[in-house]
């Protein structure tokens, strides 16, 4: 085997006084003495903790230590007649051996000065901390957590333990370097098992038991994308978020902005945190074990705005103080822990990121489901890709063998030692889990699409069944029955020529905006805000101002149980709205997001919960009570009102001043005029504070009047949906009728033509948000040709239209851009 530079000889001669080295001696240069886990504890004591970093002290058995075991007791030889010519394919002689060589470390008795050395650190920790101190001890091989090797998870580590337990946990970590993952992972990635030595970590025990644990990522670890914190968090001890037995809380926080002094969270989900993983009464083993979490806090976000925003500020110093030492951006994965003692905030990990980070964004691929066959089972999604195949549901352990190369492995959830599987599956698909559980990680560093925490997957999918399992929709993926067609494409952006005309997109899920800001944009030139409110509010708004006036029981404790959260209904409304419009926000930022405020129609409003009460009934809702015609009715003001109040939110609050606000469906300059009146008194006053408002131009009105229209707007989207059938007279709901609606008819062109000339004529922004420029390339040359300031785009026609406006735009004899 190949032995990695960084591996290096220990002196097995190595003095007592290098057998033991506390954090404050250590740094990220220690690694070939101490492991990577041990060195970054040090590094970060050493140089963070006068920075608002807060490490828990503790000290390291170095990997001389563990080398002097090995040589006193003479285990060398018994080691290679026991690992020599493994053969790690071969699963169960690999336990057996695996097994023969944790007994000869174990066996291995500690050196008299180095356990003499372990009792007296432990006394000095004692003192500093109290009686009552117990420690955890944690494994860190001389390679882990290097850049080019990520040995989390392979070795073991004991928590909650006493003086009396203490010699033997570090016995017990030395002898972890030989199980059976560990072994199997030295030998894929290159290591010589006999090169590679284990340091251990001895540090105050964080009691998470009492309080809350988890994982937060300086980047979004399903896009890469490089401007968020990410952060998980459930109750108890952090090891069940790892393993996937729990689904977390999640939060994201925007890292430019929080530097610039916005203290506000981005966006946050609620997990339901079944279980908490909490310590068993004293001589009963094993030591720790789950216990069900209550309905009230299971209802409940495990963290505090404030304490997301501590450990967000954690994190930046940590991601700066890394990335200065490197000379260059090191994106970090870091776990954290609250103790339920004193209350406090604690790091009690960090290392570099290895997966999402290599992400360059430079490179599209993209995945479209053509079809849709029954749901079986939806989860978080982890990555974007689709597979199919035959399923294999994974009951316990020993059914793994059974596992076949190229099926989608379904089980609750997977554990560290499923890895050579793992790596033969198209898919994976478990019942519990995060998007920062063990499951998730593997798939990402594999690149297999996984759903975790789907919560019935193993009853719902049959060994044999064929489905497909599509992470291609968002941040929640589904299975499918049966092998569904799909199509992936890969782009290399970086060769990819952009037109003159400006290219923006359409978005409406903020789960997808992450992903869709890699591509080739210029902003978002239409975010619809229905989406939200349909999939995250799930509420009428006036039924949010108006609970009272919900007469239906089942209504009104949906309604109860979904605001639980927020200080009041009302306040849920502008939080989800506000974070969800965020997302998309930032996601883009600095460049401009248009966000149209919403445009439902009385039927759809009529399906939210609580809404029946609150909307007509209409004959023909698409020209009925919508758009601008209901902010300032009494039947919807103050709906709109928590909407005005939302947007303030995301650009004062949050500080997402790139947010530009549109106006849909608005009939006469006169309502338009009501409108911005409203808004001002809502506190969103066009040219305040930079505000833009645009206004969809999707009535004839809005283009015969397009010059009143002017002085009221800073812009205007062609909505070519809605002009098209209001200038053909074609119901665009109606099938009877559908032949008859045609973007291209001389009519439609004229008033595309006239719309475009009023609004250069008074200096205006026009873009449009139709389909039909991707659709009909002869429709986007005229757009061209009459001199359209951006095309906006749904995220699936970008690259090919692209492609077509830069070959237009030749042909027009228009270099593109920067040409």
């Amino acid at each position: 085997m190949n032995t990695h530079a960084f591996v290096t000889e220990v002196d097995p001669m190595g003095t007592p006084e290098a057998f033991i080295r506390w954090f404050s001696e250590l740094g990220i240069g220690d690694v070939p003495s101490v492991g990577g886990k041990n060195a970054s504890l040090g590094e970060m004591v050493r140089e963070l903790g006068g920075r608002g970093v807060r490490v828990p002290n503790g000290f390291a058995v170095t990997a001389a230590a563990y080398r002097a075991t090995l040589d006193r007791a003479d285990a060398w030889p018994r080691l290679h007649a026991v690992l020599d010519g493994l053969d790690p394919g071969d699963v169960a002689d690999l336990a057996h051996r695996a097994a023969q060589a944790r007994g000869i470390v174990y066996g291995c008795t500690l050196p008299p000065e180095l356990e003499d050395g372990i009792l007296q650190a432990w006394h000095r920790l004692r003192d500093e901390y109290g009686d009552g101190l117990t420690v955890a001890v944690r494994s860190s091989a001389t390679a882990e957590d290097l850049p080019d090797a990520s040995f989390a998870g392979q070795h073991e580590s004991f928590l909650h333990i006493d003086e009396a337990g203490l010699v033997d946990s570090v016995r017990r970590c030395f002898a972890s370097l030989f199980t059976d993952r560990a072994l199997v992972y030295r030998s894929a990635n290159g290591f010589d098992h006999f090169k590679v030595y284990l340091s251990v970590g001895v540090m105050k025990m964080v009691r998470s038991d009492l309080a809350s644990a988890g994982v937060m990522f300086t980047l979004d670890t399903d896009t890469g994308f490089r401007d968020v914190v990410f952060l998980t968090g459930a109750y108890g001890l952090g090891e069940n978020i790892v393993q996937g037995a729990v689904d977390p809380d999640e939060f994201y926080v925007f890292k430019p902005l929080l530097r610039a002094g916005r203290r506000t969270v981005l966006r946050r989900t609620l997990g339901g945190k079944e279980v908490r993983m909490v310590y068993a009464p004293a001589g009963v083993s094993p030591v720790t074990r789950n216990e069900p979490t209550g309905a009230a806090e299971q209802a409940r976000f495990c963290l505090d705005d404030d304490a997301v925003l501590e450990l967000a500020d954690a994190a930046l110093r940590i991601e700066d103080h890394y990335s200065a030492r490197a000379g260059r951006p090191v994106p970090m994965d870091i776990e954290w822990a609250r103790d339920g003692i004193d209350g406090k905030l604690y790091i009690v990990q960090a290392r570099p990121e290895t997966v999402a980070s290599r992400k360059t964004g430079t490179e599209v691929d993209e995945y479209r489901l053509e079809a849709k066959g029954p749901l079986l089972a939806a989860g978080r999604a982890v990555g974007t890709r689709v597979a199919s195949g035959k399923a294999r549901v994974i009951a316990d352990v020993g059914a793994l063998g059974q596992f076949q190369p190229g099926e989608i492995l379904v089980a609750a959830t997977t554990m560290p030692d499923w890895g050579t599987v793992m790596k033969t599956a198209a898919a994976v698909v478990t019942d519990r889990g995060g998007r920062t559980c063990h499951a998730a990680i593997v798939a990402r560093e594999i690149g297999v699409p996984a759903l975790v925490g789907c919560g019935d997957a193993t009853t719902a999918i049959r060994t044999g069944d064929d489905v497909t399992v599509s992470c291609a929709e968002g941040e929640t993926g589904h299975v499918y029955a049966g092998r569904l067609p799909f199509r992936h494409t890969a782009t290399d952006l970086a060769a990819l020529p952009m037109p003159r005309t400006r290219i923006m997109v359409n978005i409406g899920n903020p789960d997808t905006a992450f992903r869709t800001r890699f591509l080739p944009n210029d902003g978002v030139g239409l975010a619809r805000m229905e989406f939200i409110v349909a999939e995250h509010i799930r509420i009428h708004p006036m039924a949010l101002v108006h609970p009272e006036r919900i007469a239906d029981p089942a209504a009104r404790a949906g309604i109860e149980r979904l605001t639980r959260n927020a200080p009041s209904p009302a306040d849920y409304f502008v939080r989800e709205l506000s974070e969800g419009v965020g997302t998309i926000a930032a996601a883009f930022w600095p460049k401009p997001v248009i966000v149209r405020m919403s445009d439902f129609k009385t039927n759809e409003y009529a399906s939210l919960l609580g809404g029946a009460v609150f909307e007509p009934l209409e004959a023909n809702p698409m020209l009925g009570f919508r758009g601008a015609a209901r902010y300032t009715h009494p039947a919807y003001a103050e709906g709109f009102a928590l909407e005005c109040r939302a947007m303030k939110r995301v650009r004062d609050e949050m500080g997402l001043a790139n947010l530009r606000l549109m106006i849909p469906f608005c009939r006469r300059v006169e309502e338009a005029e009501a409108v911005l009146r409203s808004m001002a008194e809502h506190e969103l006053e066009r040219g305040k504070d930079g505000l833009e408002i645009y206004v969809m131009c999707e009535i004839p009105n809005n283009v015969i009047r397009i010059d009143d229209f002017a002085r009221l707007f800073d812009g205007f989207s062609i909505g070519s949906n809605d002009l098209t059938q209001l200038v053909l007279g074609v119901d665009r709901d109606s099938d009877i009728v559908a032949f008859d609606f045609d973007e291209r008819d001389p009519g439609v062109l004229e008033m595309l033509r006239q719309a475009i000339a009023g609004a250069r004529r008074n200096g205006r922004h026009v873009g449009i948000c139709g389909q039909a420029p991707s659709d009909y390339p002869d429709v986007a040359r005229y757009l061209v040709e009459q001199g359209i300031d951006s095309i906006s785009l749904n995220p699936d026609s970008v690259v090919a239209t692209v492609r077509r406006l830069v070959e237009v735009e030749r042909e027009l004899g228009i270099a593109p851009r920067g040409q």
